[in-house]
């Protein structure tokens, strides 16, 4: 992991103080977030193609470590740019509390990320999710891990694994992305 350098994907409005991705973005090296325009009004195209441009100016080996609507963000980017000789040097992805973007119930600028790609990643992935999600029931999240060829890690009641889950510099995120730069080479 002290190689690569850790791109950070908050979801919906950011990552706050207390967020697990902040903490790491103070904490790791070559932690670095992936700045978009706009966290209120998320636009697919727009967040892919931030992740895109940040990862084709990146040099080495990345770890993509994605939470709620960045998880879909990281999903489309490699649906879309999967192939890309750049793609190569993703060498494993954390996606932690993926939102259902294809619930009813979703507000409007999630729903621009549905429908859900569900295609085998074409890197290692581990798909982290909380049994008491709001934002996604753990039935659909394990369904995606299963599509995405990743590992299903469930954490018991924790909410949307964010700030208010009390988690600090969640030792055990850090864990599997060890892991991830391990087995990604």
């Amino acid at each position: 992991m002290s190689e690569a350098t850790i791109l950070l994907l908050p979801g919906l409005y950011g990552s706050g103080a207390g967020h697990w991705q902040t903490l790491w973005e103070r904490q790791l090296p070559r932690a670095r977030r992936v700045m978009q325009r706009d966290w209120n009004a998320p636009r697919r195209i727009e967040w892919v193609a931030q992740l895109d441009a940040v990862l084709r100016e990146t040099d080495g080996p990345v770890l993509l470590a994605a939470h709620s609507l960045g998880c879909a963000t990281a999903v489309w980017w490699a649906a879309t740019h999967g192939a890309d000789a750049h793609a190569a040097r993703v060498r494993g992805a954390l996606l932690v509390a993926p939102p259902d973007v294809e619930r009813a119930a979703a507000p409007a600028p999630v729903r621009d990320f549905s429908p859900m790609p569900v295609m085998r990643l074409p890197f290692p992935a581990i798909v982290v999710a909380s049994s008491d999600d709001p934002w996604c029931q753990p039935e659909r999240a394990r369904s995606w891990a299963g599509q995405w060829g990743a590992q299903w890690q469930d954490i018991g009641a924790r909410g949307h694994i964010n700030a208010d889950s009390g988690l600090g510099d969640w030792s055990d995120g850090q864990h599997w992305l060890r892991q991830l730069a391990a087995s990604g080479g």
